[in-house]
């Protein structure tokens, strides 16, 4: 097992056995919940906005070890930045998971969020890492619907 495979499972069964921010806000200012059908993954992101920073974030629900990772890690990824920049690392985030096109400048700025590049492998886990993701998206939208799917 090559040193970043053996990297991603111990992040992903870190992360999953001990999420960080996991739990619900109160109050928030956004809120969506994303679905998996298929998987049953199934979590609500609440975050606290002020003058177009998350200044909090927090995940609850429940789904397999690399959603929960996944969530984990976004939420530590966020808070602190602001929108525009959560924006662009949500972009990042999904072209390294659907792409082959992320480039070595782009795999810098995803940070620790790169070690989960090896979800492609498994190609029928791609929608757990990216549901949180999603969720986010849907969250910050001017247009927010409150619940994504990856279907």
């Amino acid at each position: 097992m090559s040193r970043l495979e053996s990297l991603y499972q111990e992040l992903i069964l870190d992360h999953n056995k001990s999420p960080r921010n996991f739990g619900k806000l109160d109050p928030f200012t956004h809120y969506s919940h994303g679905i998996n059908p298929l998987c049953g993954d199934d979590y609500e992101v609440t975050l606290t906005v002020s003058d177009d920073v998350v200044v909090d974030a927090q995940f609850t629900g429940s789904g397999c070890a690399i959603s929960k990772a996944s969530g984990s890690l976004m939420t530590l990824a966020i808070i602190g930045q602001p929108v525009t920049t959560i924006i662009r690392l949500k972009n990042l985030f999904l072209k390294m998971l659907l792409t082959d096109t992320l480039t070595h400048d782009e795999r810098q700025q995803l940070g620790k969020l790169a070690v989960l590049e090896g979800v492609k492998k498994f190609p029928a886990r791609v929608k757990c890492a990216a549901l949180v993701w999603r969720a986010i998206e849907d969250a910050l939208s001017p247009s927010a619907t409150a619940t994504v799917s990856t279907e």
